[in-house]
């Protein structure tokens, strides 16, 4: 058979400074397929991506699409080649159309003015062929994040792209949104569409992909058939040593109560009862698990405990050294000086200052405290050094090393220095919200270790997370929510996985 090959990047060299973001890579992606780029966080897939894209000029290389070599100096250049790419962080006006987001720069046009009305019943007819049951006249901003990352799908499909680039696409998708966003990769290959999708979670490549080329440190190691090689191969490939997918976690004896919440209460600001009167205790050395499909009452919960958020009514009664502390309504930061620590769900918005570099993010809890402050100056020596240490005990790579800005750096590296900040805190109770959201196997595997050190240290974690297995495999107990009420506390030992989404799904057990 003569293969065809839509993207061929040979001998590709890209340099941040002295750093070497990529090292001689290359790869090869067949017409019509699903091409997976794997690899750690900070291995160089965004940046190669980016590369292709438009985005960075190589330093050294070639690139061909479709056979022919091309100077791809622009996205309006991979634009013009039929390239698309959906960003891991969405590039929308949220006070726009869907219509107006999908044309914007090519809208239809009647004489000066745009034509609203073409232009909307355009988009509608991608949107109908496609089956995304959106409507072109819906404010972005009214949509959900799932909903959204479809009309930047859209986005290359109105531009005819039929090269389509995916950073990272479920990285902030719930799980049935994720299992749609496959089905429609499966239905954009069968339309003859070739796929490339940067994603470092194996059974999504195993889902979708045909084919596999592996990343690390900025090198192409292998591209492998999927179908061929097993989930436990591709991690040892990408990782550089043997995974273990099973969390080994010692029997423990939960201590005393550390944490008393009593019938709280949440009201959104359209007046709807979001989290409906809750109670539940959680004890020293265990892991409390909060599950629940997304947007049932659980970030209420954390960030009612956290302080990031205010509760209607009932309490929260923190056991700090020998007193009852009530905490409900309190200052974030005074909560977090009792030694309550907080991995948020929304890294961006709550856990680091993107435009700052890794000592001044590593410092956000401790910069006006005495050892880090002169006066009116920072102390930089003290914020360098705990930079650095955070750097080296939690494997944060960056493109540009200790004073790298963090919005340059890739999404698991920002989550890894977030950890390991709250870490550091010597947290008495750890809330962590969707702690390995955005991770590699590596790092998931290491972070599940640190949260099951704070447990058997006689401190407690309050695990929020979107994935049952990382609930089930990790907790002592778990709380199920369902429509912002307490569906019940069950012990995982005791309890299977299709119980606990029955009520999840609101349904009571027998």
């Amino acid at each position: 058979m003569n293969t065809k090959y839509a993207v061929e990047m040979t001998n590709i060299t890209k340099k941040f400074g002295t750093f070497k973001a990529i090292d001689n890579l290359n790869l090869k992606v067949k017409q019509g397929t699903v091409h997976a780029i794997l690899g750690e966080n900070g291995a160089g897939k965004s940046t190669l991506m980016n590369l292709l894209f438009g985005f960075y000029d190589l330093d050294e290389g070639q690139i061909k699409i479709n056979e022919e070599a091309v100077e791809i100096s622009d996205p309006n250049v991979a634009h013009k080649l039929g390239i698309g790419m959906v960003h891991q962080h969405f590039k929308l006006v949220k006070p726009f159309t869907v219509a107006e987001n999908v044309t914007l720069g090519n809208e239809i046009k009647r004489g000066l003015f745009v034509d609203e009305k073409k232009t909307a019943n355009s988009v509608q007819t991608i949107i109908d062929k496609y089956n995304f049951a959106l409507d072109a006249k819906t404010k972005v901003s009214d949509l959900s994040v799932g909903q959204q990352q479809r009309v930047e799908i859209l986005k290359m499909l109105y531009q005819e792209a039929n090269i389509l680039i995916f950073d990272e696409p479920t990285g902030a998708l719930t799980p049935q949104e994720t299992d749609e966003l496959l089905n429609t990769i499966l239905e954009l290959k069968r339309m003859g569409k070739t796929i490339l999708i940067i994603t470092h979670k194996l059974n999504e490549i195993k889902a979708v992909a045909d084919e596999c080329t592996i990343i690390r440190k900025g090198q192409s190691i292998d591209t492998v058939d999927v179908a061929e090689t097993s989930s436990d191969k591709l991690a040892e490939l990408m990782v550089g040593r043997k995974v273990s997918f099973s969390v080994d976690k010692n029997p423990k004896e939960a201590g005393k109560d550390l944490l008393v919440v009593e019938n709280i209460t949440v009201t959104d600001a359209r007046g709807v009862q979001t989290l409906k009167p809750t109670s539940f205790t959680v004890k020293a050395g265990e892991i409390f698990g909060i599950a629940g499909i997304d947007g049932n009452g659980q970030l209420e919960i954390v960030e009612g405990i956290t302080g990031l958020s205010k509760v209607d009514s009932g309490s929260i009664v923190y056991k700090y050294h020998n007193e009852d502390i009530e905490i409900a309504n309190m200052n974030a930061r005074k909560i977090a000086e009792m030694q309550i620590s907080h991995i948020p769900q929304d890294r961006h918005k709550h856990g680091v200052v993107l435009d700052y570099n890794i000592p001044q993010n590593a410092s956000l809890k401790d910069y006006y405290k005495k050892d880090f402050a002169r006066g009116i100056l920072l102390n930089e020596k003290k914020m360098n050094d705990l930079g650095q240490k955070l750097m080296d005990e939690h494997d944060i790579r960056a493109p540009h090393g200790l004073n790298s800005v963090v919005r340059d750096m890739s999404g698991g590296n920002q989550q890894k220095l977030i950890i390991g900040r709250e870490l550091e805190q010597n947290p008495r109770v750890l809330v962590a919200s969707q702690p390995t959201r955005g991770v590699d196997v590596g790092a998931i595997e290491n972070i599940h270790q640190k949260l099951l050190k704070v447990r058997d240290n006689d401190n407690a974690v309050i695990l929020y997370s979107l994935e049952l297995d990382e609930i089930i495999d990790l907790s002592d107990r778990i709380l199920v929510m369902h429509d912002g009420e307490a569906m019940g506390i069950v012990d995982p030992k005791y309890t299977t996985k299709n119980e606990i989404g029955l009520l999840m799904a609101g349904k009571e057990l027998q």
